[in-house]
């Protein structure tokens, strides 16, 4: 079933303010509570959305150096080996299996460009890696957002 306007219009208010709770949210919206509490089930059983929060902020945990490597995989030994060796390094944000030149594409956090190298010497320690490029963020220009996304696919 297609997001529609109403649909966007809970998912924002509880994108901005996930504590809201249900009742004030209908109150809020001009809508009954039981509108607001079926769409919402409605939308997680059908994984739009995902979770309420709360959102973290790597650099306010002390991790303030960002990177992006990309990963070069031995043929015939299969990504989901690298990935649940990734899935244990805590300063793994995201790992993507991509198409082109490389294999893989993760985003990583340290706490310094020092501790990148640590972090980078973990993420190469898995068996099947073959040849890493990392590349270290200067600024973000665009945090990560879904809600235009939303906006865009919301029918009336």
């Amino acid at each position: 079933m297609p997001v529609d306007r109403l649909d966007a219009r809970i998912i924002r208010l509880f994108a901005d303010e996930p504590r809201v709770g249900v009742l004030e949210a209908s109150r809020r919206l001009g809508v009954a509570r039981g509108t607001v509490q079926a769409r919402l089930e409605r939308l997680q059983r059908e994984g739009v959305v995902t979770g309420y929060g709360p959102d973290l902020d790597p650099t306010a945990l002390g991790f303030t150096v960002t990177a992006f490597a990309t990963l070069e995989i031995r043929q015939g030994h299969g990504h989901q080996a690298v990935a649940e060796h990734l899935g244990r390094i805590p300063e793994v944000l995201e790992v993507y299996t991509i198409t082109g030149a490389a294999d893989m594409f993760c985003r990583v956090v340290a706490r310094s460009n020092a501790d990148l190298q640590r972090v980078i010497d973990l993420v190469v320690a898995a068996p099947g890696i073959e040849r890493t490029s990392t590349v270290v963020a200067l600024a973000t220009q665009v945090h990560y957002r879904v809600l235009p996304l939303l906006q865009a696919v919301a029918t009336d």
